[in-house]
């Protein structure tokens, strides 16, 4: 019979395995809504998309946000939350992720038209 060290296989030869895109898209726009816990949520939840090459993730996320705030701040705390979760939970790289700010909210144009002053 042989031993465990017999048994092992290098890890040359080991299986891979392979997060799809979708799922680490998924990982970064919950991530995007975790650091964003202060918004409401009305149906405009921050979505991401990815680009994935071997355990190297790039990231972009579309988010709404509030107005008036800390733009640069919320922008920094999606950044980082995004990057913590996909590291943790996919474990992949992520070298830098990218925050488009789609739609600014204003606490005074909900329900008005035309332009806030």
């Amino acid at each position: 019979m042989p031993s465990d060290a017999e048994q092992q296989v290098e890890p040359g030869k080991r299986g891979g395995l392979r997060i799809a895109d979708r799922v680490v898209a998924k990982i970064a726009a919950q991530a995007a809504r975790e650091a964003l816990h202060g918004l409401p949520d009305d149906g405009n939840a921050p979505h991401a998309t990815v680009d994935v090459h071997r355990d190297i993730a790039r990231v972009g996320v579309t988010v709404e946000l509030g107005y008036p705030s800390d733009i640069g701040r919320q922008c920094a705390d999606v950044r980082r939350r995004v990057t913590e979760r996909v590291e943790t939970l996919a474990g992949m790289r992520v070298p830098g992720v990218s925050v488009r700010v789609e739609r600014l909210h204003s606490a005074l144009s909900v329900g008005a038209r035309g332009r806030v002053r």
